[in-house]
Parts: C-alpha cells; structure tokens; sequence
C-alpha cells in the first residue's frame, strides 16, 4: 500500500470519528483485509467509496457531506468572511444559522453562490 493512500486512510478515519473496533470491521467486510496495509488499489477505491456514501460521512441527517461543509468554509475563508460574516449569508439566503443545517441541496446551490461571490471580487 502506497503510504500516501495509508496516510489518507487514517485522515479520512479521523475525520468521519469512526471508532477503531468498528473501523476494523468495516475494512473486513468491504475489502477483506484486516489491516490497510494490506490493501491493493482496487480495495482502497472500494473502501474510499463506502466511506463516502456512509452515514459517516454525512454531517446531518439532511445529507450535507463533511466535503461540502469544507467547501463552504474555504470559499468562505478566500473571500475573507469570519464565520459570523458567512453565517449571516447562509441565514439571509438560505434561512438556516450554520453550515451544519444545511441539506445537500442547499449546499451545492450555496457552493456556487460563493464561487459567484468570489468571481465576482476578481
């Protein structure tokens, strides 16, 4: 296993808050390994995909996805916006307080108002 698909692995791990036990199942039963180290190309791609449609990596219940609310928070951070600024945004146009009420939905539609916004400022 290439240490930079390694490396990914364990970041992706920790950012979803998975729990070891549980993590170690999921590597079983989706690749048929018990350890990362032990994965070709083929099962990381199957792993990499599991993570993405699991509940772990939906930050609400709504479908809003961890890579979404990290979007949102770059773009936010290249126009220059604190997070005050950039909730005020999301409550003006979309009536929700924070990133992490959005839906899906809704944060593909505020990603491309923020790229807009952004364009904009060129």
């Amino acid at each position: 296993m290439d240490k930079k698909k390694l490396a990914i692995i364990h970041i992706v791990k920790k950012a979803l808050d998975i729990p070891e036990e549980e993590y170690r199942k999921i590597l079983q039963d989706i690749t048929g390994v018990a350890s990362a180290k032990d994965l070709n190309d083929a099962g990381f791609r199957r792993l990499m995909n599991y993570f993405v449609r699991s509940k772990y990596y939906h930050v609400n219940p709504y479908g809003l996805t961890i890579k979404q609310k990290l979007f949102i928070k770059y773009l936010a951070a290249e126009l220059g916006w604190e997070e005050s600024h950039l909730n005020n945004f999301l409550h003006k146009y979309y009536h929700k307080t924070t990133i992490d009420e959005l839906t899906k939905a809704e944060a593909i539609k505020a990603i491309e108002s923020l790229k807009a916004v952004k364009q904009h400022q060129k």
